[in-house]
């Protein structure tokens, strides 16, 4: 058990890998796609965690690419797909005990699909919910989880940051929060820089 000592103002979390897991949908989608492209799915899949569908493709598509119109695309085929996209332990009992102005999500995923997905886990959508149309810079930069902290009205440093991919846990740590990484769903491994636990079952922290 992880028991955290400072008392935090806020909570903001990650949603893919972090509250829920849709390893499954990604993979098959992904995989799909960079089938029918003649891309590696191997190597797409390896980096593609916690980032933009957007970002993804602009490292991987071949020139000329309507990027935004590709990344349309894989996003309606991942929001009409919600099979086996379960919560991650713990994370509903978490939320549902949080105070609406206590918690927000940032998520590199758009809105039609996180609130797809969050309802597919049975997770509550919250007041505030940053989006990849919200952003103009995707994780590791900082920007989203400085704006989530913006309009719950609390200093980013005063806020505790749950994350699973190495790009998330850096945009936390460069927007000055704590950071913690739930391990249950993420193949990442690059988590030395905060520390980790299974999943929600095994932590404690304050809210102030």
């Amino acid at each position: 058990m992880l028991r955290l000592e400072r008392t935090y103002a806020a909570i903001l979390f990650d949603m893919d890998g972090t509250l829920l897991d849709s390893r499954a949908v990604v993979e098959r989608v992904l995989t799909n796609w960079a089938v029918a492209n003649d891309i590696d799915p191997v190597a797409l899949l390896a980096v593609s965690h916690g980032r933009r569908t957007i970002d993804t493709l602009r490292d991987f598509a071949k020139a000329g690419t309507d990027y935004e119109a590709e990344a349309a695309r894989i996003e309606k085929a991942e929001t009409d797909d919600v099979q086996g996209i379960v919560a991650i332990p713990g994370a509903v009992d978490l939320v549902n005990r949080l105070l609406p102005g206590r918690w927000a999500i940032v998520t590199s995923a758009g809105r039609d699909l996180a609130v797809r997905r969050l309802t597919a886990a049975g997770l509550p959508i919250p007041d505030v919910l940053v989006t990849a149309e919200d952003i103009e810079h995707g994780k590791p930069d900082p920007s989203g989880y400085l704006l989530a902290a913006e309009r719950l009205g609390k200093p980013a440093e005063n806020c505790l940051v749950f994350e699973d991919a190495s790009a998330g846990i850096q945009a936390g740590l460069n927007a000055g929060s704590d950071v913690v990484a739930i391990g249950f769903a993420s193949p990442d491994d690059a988590k030395h820089s905060c520390p980790i636990v299974a999943d929600f079952r095994a932590i404690e922290f304050r809210l102030s």
